[in-house]
């Protein structure tokens, strides 16, 4: 059975402004999410899955989706912060999303076999794809039996300020713990570090294992994602800016032992639009994979 990519697309940039997934960073165009679409369906992939915010879907059917048709079935799911579980009400002035854990749980009923969840705005690159979807491919015997790509710390930088990163903890190839380090920089020495809420000052090793969100899981995910979004809410729903993440179920489900998250490694190398300053960059990255016969002429 192909595994199914889904694209956390709902979402906007506050430090870029705008909408990320709609910008052509191609030398035709292309916008990441593109470069994405076309690696994971040489990977394997056999469906795509997008969660969006109902307010641009015409913009986006136009803009992403159309390009598709022809090479890949695609589906889209929306995110809305009134679309919670039995029982709960959104508060009058929410306004922020629930988060990318809630975005998941959207595509409960649209996915029925083994998927990889991504951001829409970054360039994994092809190696993550074949490495995530071989995983996906393989048979399970078991609820919980999921995986994560965790990229070399040194391949996800930016020169032009911090990042955060989810830095993994591993015994034996598994996910232990994923502990968001904020502000993670070059410093003087061009050695990676970050401080703490102490200030301590921590330096990673270049192949530290972090998550960029690019998950996969088999479909049982639904109903412990949606177990965890009911007590997240039961204790966060009146705290006006509270999300849940993707890490903090992972998180709850290595703890209650139900599941067991696989850390694939891969030698691809990140890069995306965190700031403005990163965009001419982007565009020389691309442009150059496209030189190199990476990626063909045309795509889509």
């Amino acid at each position: 059975m192909k595994p199914t990519l889904f694209v956390l697309a709902a979402g906007m940039g506050s430090r870029y402004g705008g909408l990320k997934q709609l910008d052509g960073l191609g030398p035709n165009g292309e916008t990441i999410m593109d470069y994405s679409i076309y690696d994971a369906i040489h990977a394997g992939f056999g469906k795509v899955v997008f969660v969006i915010r109902k307010d641009f879907e015409q913009d986006f059917r136009d803009k992403v989706l159309s390009k598709y048709e022809g090479h890949v079935p695609v589906e889209v799911v929306f995110q809305s912060i009134d679309k919670l579980p039995e029982g709960f009400v959104c508060p009058a002035d929410r306004t922020k999303p629930w988060g990318p854990a809630h975005a998941v749980i959207m595509a409960a009923g649209a996915i029925n076999e083994p998927f990889a969840v991504i951001n829409s705005d970054d360039f994994y690159g092809r190696n993550s794809f074949e490495v995530i979807a071989e995983e996906l491919m393989r048979p399970r015997e078991r609820k919980g039996d999921y995986c994560m790509v965790g990229f070399r710390v040194g391949n996800t930088m930016t020169e032009n300020g911090g990042v955060n990163r989810g830095v993994c903890q591993t015994t034996e190839g598994l996910l232990t713990s994923v502990v968001e380090c904020k502000d993670i920089a070059y410093d003087e020495a061009h050695e990676i570090a970050y401080k703490d809420e102490s200030g301590t000052v921590h330096i990673l090793d270049y192949n530290t294992p972090v998550s960029m969100n690019m998950w996969g899981f088999t479909p049982d995910y639904f109903d412990f994602a949606t177990r965890e979004f009911t007590a997240f809410l039961s204790e966060k729903i009146d705290v006006p800016k509270s999300e849940q993440v993707i890490p903090d179920v992972a998180d709850a489900l290595i703890k209650s032992g139900e599941a067991t998250f696989k850390v694939l490694d891969t030698d691809s190398r990140w890069f995306g639009v965190t700031y403005a300053e990163d965009r001419p960059g982007v565009v020389e990255k691309f442009a150059e994979l496209h030189r190199e016969k990476v990626y063909p002429d045309k795509l889509f």
